[in-house]
């Protein structure tokens, strides 16, 4: 089965997601700068969960381009994703709501390691569809940052029970840790189209 149809229907999901969590940010009734004050938290609850979508979205672009073809594991292992992705405008405006609360944030965190699992899933999925040997098994290697994540997102649930700045400044962080391309995928893609000699 090609590939493009999948492509574009995760595209407009993440659109979609992307749409709500932006539609949550309501505008203040005042007009000076005291009136954002209260905002704050949803606003930068927002930026946090923006950019793990593109981060998400980046990712699984590269992912896909590394695919030569998808099967119907494929399809269920990527709609799961989509699945945990679809909860990020729920989990981020109930944080950003109640100013980062203990039980929201640790959901939060809850739903980034879902989401990470989900991923894993789906890249697993594609591995073992194409080969130990393919272009994006080549790519990934061992994965150090694919590991890494699901570690400290349940690091940072844990620590929303002790401090909550503590989880949020590890979600923070793993956000910066993918945040910084990622190269792998484009390196292989590039060596394996380079002319012999």
């Amino acid at each position: 089965m090609h590939k493009g149809r999948l492509e574009a229907f995760s595209d407009g999901v993440l659109a979609i997601i992307i749409t709500i969590m932006v539609l949550e940010l309501k505008a203040p009734h005042a007009a000076d700068a005291a009136a954002l004050k209260p905002l704050l938290p949803v606003l930068l609850s927002y930026v946090l969960s923006f950019v793990y979508l593109g981060i998400y979205w980046n990712n699984h672009h590269h992912m896909f381009q590394a695919a030569d073809r998808v099967g119907g594991a494929v399809l269920w292992a990527n709609l799961h994703l989509l699945f945990w992705l679809s909860l990020f405008p729920f989990v981020t405006d109930w944080m950003g709501e109640n100013h980062f609360a203990t039980l929201p944030t640790a959901l939060y965190g809850g739903v980034l390691l879902m989401a990470a699992m989900a991923y894993w899933v789906l890249q697993t999925v594609i591995i073992a569809q194409q080969g130990g040997g393919s272009l994006l098994a080549r790519a990934v290697g061992r994965d150090f940052k694919g590991k890494l994540s699901p570690v400290l997102y349940a690091v940072a649930i844990a620590c929303a029970f002790l401090s909550v700045d503590l989880a949020l400044l590890i979600y923070v962080g793993v956000a910066l840790i993918w945040l910084v391309p990622d190269r792998r995928i484009e390196r292989t893609i590039a060596q394996r189209q380079a002319p012999n000699g």
